[in-house]
Protein backbone atom coordinates (compact mmCIF):
# COMPACT_ATOMS: atom_id res chain seq x y z
CA UNK A 1 0.00 0.00 0.00
CA UNK A 2 0.78 3.55 -0.88
CA UNK A 3 0.10 6.11 1.17
CA UNK A 4 -0.46 9.85 -0.48
CA UNK A 5 -0.46 12.66 1.90
CA UNK A 6 -2.72 15.07 0.36
CA UNK A 7 -2.68 18.64 -0.54
CA UNK A 8 -5.85 20.65 -1.46
CA UNK A 9 -5.01 24.31 -2.67
CA UNK A 10 -7.32 27.20 -2.53
CA UNK A 11 -6.45 30.18 -3.48
CA UNK A 12 -2.65 29.64 -3.47
CA UNK A 13 -3.04 28.08 0.48
CA UNK A 14 -3.29 24.56 1.89
CA UNK A 15 -6.58 23.53 3.04
CA UNK A 16 -9.13 21.19 3.84
CA UNK A 17 -12.79 20.64 3.00
CA UNK A 18 -15.51 19.11 4.45
CA UNK A 19 -17.01 16.97 2.29
CA UNK A 20 -16.06 19.07 -1.09
CA UNK A 21 -17.74 21.94 -0.05
CA UNK A 22 -15.50 25.00 -0.80
CA UNK A 23 -17.15 27.71 1.89
CA UNK A 24 -16.45 24.45 4.54
CA UNK A 25 -12.17 25.20 4.03
CA UNK A 26 -9.97 25.31 6.90
CA UNK A 27 -6.73 26.66 6.11
CA UNK A 28 -3.33 24.22 7.36
CA UNK A 29 -0.13 25.95 5.56
CA UNK A 30 -0.11 29.49 3.62
CA UNK A 31 2.85 27.67 2.31
CA UNK A 32 2.54 25.08 -0.17
CA UNK A 33 5.82 24.59 -0.83
CA UNK A 34 6.68 24.41 2.77
CA UNK A 35 4.11 21.62 3.71
CA UNK A 36 5.17 20.04 1.03
CA UNK A 37 8.59 19.78 2.44
CA UNK A 38 7.01 18.50 5.77
CA UNK A 39 6.11 15.97 4.29
CA UNK A 40 8.78 14.70 2.37
CA UNK A 41 11.35 15.17 5.55
CA UNK A 42 8.89 12.65 7.04
CA UNK A 43 9.38 10.06 4.42
CA UNK A 44 6.75 10.08 2.12
CA UNK A 45 7.41 9.42 -1.14
CA UNK A 46 4.23 10.58 -2.88
CA UNK A 47 2.30 13.19 -2.79
CA UNK A 48 -1.51 13.44 -3.83
CA UNK A 49 -2.09 17.46 -5.24
CA UNK A 50 -5.71 19.07 -5.73
CA UNK A 51 -6.24 22.36 -7.12
CA UNK A 52 -9.32 22.43 -5.89
CA UNK A 53 -10.09 26.83 -7.66
CA UNK A 54 -8.63 24.71 -10.96
CA UNK A 55 -11.69 22.01 -10.50
CA UNK A 56 -14.62 24.35 -10.01
CA UNK A 57 -13.24 27.06 -13.09
CA UNK A 58 -11.66 24.08 -15.62
CA UNK A 59 -8.31 25.37 -15.49
CA UNK A 60 -5.09 26.32 -13.40
CA UNK A 61 -6.19 28.18 -10.85
CA UNK A 62 -2.72 27.62 -8.70
CA UNK A 63 -0.51 26.95 -10.75
CA UNK A 64 2.62 28.57 -8.55
CA UNK A 65 1.20 26.81 -5.87
CA UNK A 66 2.08 23.61 -7.95
CA UNK A 67 4.82 24.47 -9.52
CA UNK A 68 6.67 25.54 -5.80
CA UNK A 69 5.65 21.78 -4.94
CA UNK A 70 7.12 20.28 -7.71
CA UNK A 71 10.32 22.10 -7.33
CA UNK A 72 10.59 20.29 -3.69
CA UNK A 73 9.29 16.92 -4.95
CA UNK A 74 12.06 17.14 -7.30
CA UNK A 75 14.65 18.16 -5.03
CA UNK A 76 13.16 15.04 -2.88
CA UNK A 77 13.65 12.16 -5.60
CA UNK A 78 9.95 11.43 -4.37
CA UNK A 79 6.67 11.41 -7.13
CA UNK A 80 3.24 13.49 -7.18
CA UNK A 81 -0.02 13.22 -9.12
CA UNK A 82 -1.94 16.37 -9.49
CA UNK A 83 -5.25 16.83 -10.56
CA UNK A 84 -8.06 19.82 -10.58
CA UNK A 85 -9.27 21.48 -13.72
CA UNK A 86 -7.19 19.33 -16.33
CA UNK A 87 -8.85 19.40 -19.40
CA UNK A 88 -7.14 19.57 -22.50
CA UNK A 89 -3.56 17.83 -23.91
CA UNK A 90 -2.09 20.98 -23.23
CA UNK A 91 -2.28 20.79 -19.86
CA UNK A 92 -0.95 17.13 -19.37
CA UNK A 93 1.87 17.96 -21.61
CA UNK A 94 2.37 21.52 -19.39
CA UNK A 95 2.28 19.31 -16.06
CA UNK A 96 3.98 16.85 -16.97
CA UNK A 97 6.40 18.20 -18.48
CA UNK A 98 6.97 20.71 -15.59
CA UNK A 99 7.90 17.20 -12.87
CA UNK A 100 4.34 16.30 -12.01
CA UNK A 101 4.27 12.49 -12.27
CA UNK A 102 0.89 11.13 -12.91
CA UNK A 103 -2.44 13.94 -13.82
CA UNK A 104 -5.53 12.85 -12.50
CA UNK A 105 -8.54 13.45 -14.68
CA UNK A 106 -11.84 14.01 -13.52
CA UNK A 107 -14.39 16.05 -14.58
CA UNK A 108 -12.91 15.08 -18.37
CA UNK A 109 -13.84 10.98 -17.98
CA UNK A 110 -16.80 11.82 -17.46
CA UNK A 111 -17.33 14.00 -20.03
CA UNK A 112 -15.04 12.85 -22.75
CA UNK A 113 -13.67 9.29 -22.16
CA UNK A 114 -12.25 8.77 -25.59
CA UNK A 115 -9.70 11.73 -24.64
CA UNK A 116 -8.89 9.58 -21.67
CA UNK A 117 -8.13 6.34 -23.98
CA UNK A 118 -6.03 8.74 -26.49
CA UNK A 119 -3.99 10.43 -22.96
CA UNK A 120 -3.29 6.94 -21.89
CA UNK A 121 -1.91 6.37 -24.86
CA UNK A 122 0.36 9.31 -25.55
CA UNK A 123 1.37 8.90 -21.77
CA UNK A 124 1.23 5.45 -20.88
CA UNK A 125 1.30 5.30 -17.23
CA UNK A 126 0.67 7.96 -16.19
CA UNK A 127 -2.95 9.16 -16.56
CA UNK A 128 -5.23 8.30 -13.71
CA UNK A 129 -8.71 8.65 -13.33
CA UNK A 130 -10.52 10.39 -10.50
CA UNK A 131 -13.77 9.73 -9.77
CA UNK A 132 -16.02 11.16 -7.03
CA UNK A 133 -18.89 10.16 -5.70
CA UNK A 134 -21.62 10.69 -3.91
CA UNK A 135 -24.14 8.61 -2.51
CA UNK A 136 -22.87 6.19 -5.28
CA UNK A 137 -23.18 8.56 -8.33
CA UNK A 138 -20.46 10.55 -10.17
CA UNK A 139 -19.84 13.99 -9.35
CA UNK A 140 -17.71 16.73 -11.44
CA UNK A 141 -16.86 20.45 -12.07
CA UNK A 142 -15.70 20.51 -8.54
CA UNK A 143 -18.42 18.22 -6.96
CA UNK A 144 -20.72 20.88 -7.91
CA UNK A 145 -22.79 18.84 -10.04
CA UNK A 146 -23.74 14.98 -9.25
CA UNK A 147 -24.34 13.00 -12.64
CA UNK A 148 -26.61 10.03 -13.13
CA UNK A 149 -23.58 7.70 -14.07
CA UNK A 150 -22.52 5.42 -11.20
CA UNK A 151 -18.84 5.08 -10.13
CA UNK A 152 -18.66 1.27 -10.83
CA UNK A 153 -20.48 2.09 -14.30
CA UNK A 154 -17.39 5.20 -15.08
CA UNK A 155 -14.94 3.17 -13.30
CA UNK A 156 -15.66 0.17 -16.42
CA UNK A 157 -15.27 2.34 -19.33
CA UNK A 158 -11.60 2.49 -18.75
CA UNK A 159 -10.85 -1.07 -18.18
CA UNK A 160 -8.38 -1.90 -20.81
CA UNK A 161 -7.66 2.00 -21.36
CA UNK A 162 -4.42 1.52 -19.76
CA UNK A 163 -5.18 4.08 -16.75
CA UNK A 164 -2.42 4.04 -14.48
CA UNK A 165 -4.93 4.18 -11.24
CA UNK A 166 -8.45 5.46 -10.25
CA UNK A 167 -8.68 7.56 -7.59
CA UNK A 168 -12.13 6.42 -5.53
CA UNK A 169 -13.15 9.39 -3.35
CA UNK A 170 -16.20 9.42 -0.68
CA UNK A 171 -17.69 12.89 -1.19
CA UNK A 172 -19.79 12.42 1.45
CA UNK A 173 -16.73 11.15 3.92
CA UNK A 174 -14.13 13.40 2.40
CA UNK A 175 -12.64 15.55 5.28
CA UNK A 176 -15.16 14.17 8.10
CA UNK A 177 -12.88 11.46 9.72
CA UNK A 178 -15.33 9.12 9.38
CA UNK A 179 -13.54 6.20 8.12
CA UNK A 180 -12.91 5.30 4.67
CA UNK A 181 -15.67 3.40 2.58
CA UNK A 182 -13.40 0.37 2.38
CA UNK A 183 -16.17 -1.78 0.91
CA UNK A 184 -17.41 0.33 -1.70
CA UNK A 185 -13.60 0.99 -2.67
CA UNK A 186 -12.72 -2.54 -2.85
CA UNK A 187 -16.08 -3.55 -5.11
CA UNK A 188 -15.27 -0.77 -7.17
CA UNK A 189 -11.50 -2.48 -7.53
CA UNK A 190 -12.96 -5.93 -8.41
CA UNK A 191 -15.47 -4.52 -11.24
CA UNK A 192 -13.23 -2.50 -12.93
CA UNK A 193 -9.97 -4.53 -12.69
CA UNK A 194 -7.60 -1.77 -12.17
CA UNK A 195 -5.51 -0.28 -9.16
CA UNK A 196 -7.48 1.66 -6.94
CA UNK A 197 -6.68 4.38 -4.85
CA UNK A 198 -8.92 5.34 -1.64
CA UNK A 199 -9.86 8.68 -0.84
CA UNK A 200 -11.93 10.30 1.57
CA UNK A 201 -12.41 9.51 5.62
CA UNK A 202 -9.14 8.16 6.81
CA UNK A 203 -9.19 9.15 10.41
CA UNK A 204 -6.63 6.40 11.92
CA UNK A 205 -4.49 4.38 11.27
CA UNK A 206 -7.10 1.80 11.87
CA UNK A 207 -8.24 3.16 8.48
CA UNK A 208 -5.34 2.44 6.90
CA UNK A 209 -4.64 -0.96 7.94
CA UNK A 210 -8.16 -1.80 6.22
CA UNK A 211 -7.78 -0.14 3.30
CA UNK A 212 -4.03 -2.61 3.34
CA UNK A 213 -6.65 -5.72 4.09
CA UNK A 214 -8.07 -5.29 0.39
CA UNK A 215 -4.54 -5.12 -1.21
CA UNK A 216 -6.42 -8.43 -2.91
CA UNK A 217 -9.05 -6.65 -4.46
CA UNK A 218 -6.98 -4.23 -6.04
CA UNK A 219 -6.78 -1.10 -3.44
CA UNK A 220 -3.58 0.11 -3.40
CA UNK A 221 -2.95 2.69 -1.91
CA UNK A 222 -4.86 5.60 0.37
CA UNK A 223 -4.93 9.48 0.47
CA UNK A 224 -5.23 11.29 4.03
CA UNK A 225 -5.25 14.74 4.58
CA UNK A 226 -7.22 15.98 7.29
CA UNK A 227 -6.00 13.15 9.77
CA UNK A 228 -2.27 14.34 9.19
CA UNK A 229 -2.70 18.28 9.39
CA UNK A 230 -4.70 17.86 12.78
CA UNK A 231 -2.16 15.29 14.14
CA UNK A 232 -4.29 12.30 14.33
CA UNK A 233 -2.35 10.15 12.08
CA UNK A 234 1.43 9.93 12.67
CA UNK A 235 2.96 9.92 9.00
CA UNK A 236 6.20 8.35 9.45
CA UNK A 237 4.23 5.69 11.78
CA UNK A 238 1.26 5.25 8.81
CA UNK A 239 4.75 4.69 6.56
CA UNK A 240 5.83 2.18 8.55
CA UNK A 241 2.54 0.35 8.12
CA UNK A 242 2.33 0.56 4.62
CA UNK A 243 5.99 -0.85 4.16
CA UNK A 244 4.89 -3.64 6.63
CA UNK A 245 1.69 -4.52 4.68
CA UNK A 246 3.40 -5.08 1.51
CA UNK A 247 6.38 -6.72 2.86
CA UNK A 248 3.32 -9.52 3.83
CA UNK A 249 1.90 -9.65 0.50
Amino acid sequence: MIIFPAIDLKDGRCVRLLRGEMSAATVFNDDPGDQARRFLAAGARFLHVVDLNGAFEGRAANAPAVEAIVAEVRAARAQVQLGGGIRTETDIARWLGLGVTRVILGTKALRDPPFVVEACRRWPGRIVVGIDARGGRVAVEGWAETSDVTAVELAQRFRDAGVAAIVYTDIDRDGALQGVNVEATAALARACGLPVIASGGVASLDDLRAVADRARDGVVGAITGRALYDGRIDLPEALRLAEASRETR
